[in-house]
């Protein structure tokens, strides 16, 4: 049984896939499934109308809490990174 190679068969097939899958980069996160129990998703959706003025400063100064604990936890990560990459630049 004869069978045609597939360059001579079909030419520019693989090129034209190759360049659709590639077209668009995906992140390492893509491949990961999404969480169902996203806190700030909830938090998002959540009503506010039963809750009083004090409860919502409250909740606000708790927002406003976490916000800083957020930045603090970047500011680390990121001059851990920088020593890292200095690290081994040498």
């Amino acid at each position: 049984m004869w069978l045609p190679s597939l360059p001579r068969a079909l030419p520019g097939v693989i090129d034209i896939v190759q360049r659709r899958v590639n077209a668009v980069p995906m992140d390492a996160e893509d491949f990961l499934p999404r969480r169902k129990d996203d806190l700030l998703a909830q938090l998002a959706r959540e009503d506010l109308d039963p809750l009083s003025v004090a409860e919502l400063h409250a909740r606000i100064a708790g927002l406003e809490a976490e916000i800083a604990r957020c930045r603090s936890h970047a500011e680390r990560a990121t001059t851990h990174r920088a020593s890292a990459d200095a690290l081994f630049r040498r």
